[in-house]
């Protein structure tokens, strides 16, 4: 009989999710919006440090809102680096602007700011100024975003972030004696996951926020269908159901009094993976460039050296696959998947997340694995290697 198995990125419910949904349901706020939904925004905002937050029925609702108020149309270019979740580029397209990608740097895997300024000059010099960029912190790790701030500034480009995977992740800046600050609150708007695989869930839900009140403001009136104020349905505009529901809205306050030991426990994980397999020459992990940079470590990456491992990643997963543990390769590029290269999207470098893709595996890194779950996927992964 096969171990039990071991996912890569489950959810956690603490007991608290459950307290908070019966009080929902003692109070019969079932229905979308009420207090829970109010709570969760008010927590996201003491948590993070954002000023104003709209609870959403996805991030890539939160992320088709940012891109809305911004004045995103048809025509218009929005830069974000290729090597992300498809999510990052669908509501651009769903916008009728063209995704303008940009290839990773090695030290965090996310936008490249050379690579950036570089797309930035060329869609200038072509007539295309773009509209917004669009920064990933991926796996929870921090994007460069002094040198990528800067250029967005030089230029007047608004930036959004995209922190759906790294709510608790944490950035310095140039100096690490000062205080960080939550990813996603450095850009005009950052996005957030409530994704089942996240680090915390509401079964699927996501959120906006902003330090300017009238983004918020407007977020909410999108979101809700683009209702007028008026005592009766009145509509001058077309507005979208992405507002999160009060049942879900408790299912996150739970998870967000747990998020602090998650990501304790996140990183815990990735520390113990290290220690065992940090070692081979043949292993590389994605690690924090500086005491500027505090990932979440919502999934432990790797890349594989296929020569120096003589095994290359694939050979690992299937192992661990066969072994009843769940591993995944990382994203696959945007610039990459057939449905970018039909519409032919422009893309700047691609050698760097190309690589990170043929070798890139993400580990099982729940808060919920043990350290004997860690050290059986370790001893698997250890015995897959020929060379050491």
């Amino acid at each position: 009989m096969k171990e039990e198995r071991i996912f890569l990125s489950p959810p956690l419910m603490t007991g608290r999710e459950q307290a908070y949904v019966n009080e929902a349901f003692d109070s019969n706020y079932i229905a979308p919006l009420g207090p829970m939904v109010d709570g969760l925004e008010r927590d996201i905002c003491t948590f993070t440090g954002a000023q104003h937050c709209a609870a959403l029925s996805s991030g890539t609702a939160a992320l088709h809102l940012a891109l809305i108020l911004l004045g995103v149309e048809r025509g218009d270019d929005v830069l974000c680096p290729s090597f992300t979740f498809v999510a990052t580029a669908s509501p651009i397209v769903h916008l009728g602007a063209t995704p303008v990608f940009v290839d990773s740097e090695p030290d965090t895997w996310n936008m490249c700011p050379a690579r950036l300024e570089e797309a930035i000059l060329d869609r200038k010099a072509n007539g295309h100024t773009p509209k917004a960029i669009i920064v990933v912190h991926l796996y929870g790790m921090p994007a460069k975003l002094d040198a990528i701030l800067k250029i967005a500034r030089q230029h007047e480009i608004p930036v959004i972030e995209d922190a759906a995977e790294a709510i608790g992740s944490t950035y310095a800046g140039s100096n690490p004696s000062s205080d960080a600050r939550a990813v996603g609150t450095f850009g005009i708007m950052g996005v957030f996951s409530f994704n089942g695989n996240k680090i915390i869930t509401t079964s699927g839900g996501g959120a906006l926020v902003s330090d300017c009140e009238e983004h918020i403001k407007r977020a909410y009136f999108l979101a809700t269908q683009a209702r007028d104020p008026a005592p009766h349905y009145e509509h001058s505009e077309i507005g979208f159901n992405y507002r999160m529901s009060n049942i879900v809205a408790a299912i996150g306050r739970g998870q967000m009094e747990a998020l602090p030991g998650f990501v304790e426990r996140c990183r815990a994980i990735n520390a113990r993976y290290r220690a065992q397999l940090d070692g081979l020459p043949s292993i590389t992990f994605l690690t924090e460039p500086s005491d500027a940079y505090r990932s979440n470590f919502w999934l432990t990456t790797i890349t594989v050296d296929s020569v120096l491992f003589g095994a290359d990643r694939e050979a690992i997963r299937l192992k661990l696959e066969v072994e009843n543990i769940e591993s995944r390769p990382v994203w696959k590029p945007m610039h990459l998947q057939p449905v970018f290269q039909k519409m032919k999207a422009p893309m700047y470098g691609g050698a760097v997340c190309e690589q990170i893709f043929r070798d890139g595996l993400c580990l099982p890194s729940g808060p919920s694995m043990s350290d004997e779950d860690v050290d059986r996927v370790c001893s698997i992964i250890l015995g897959v290697n020929t060379r050491s």
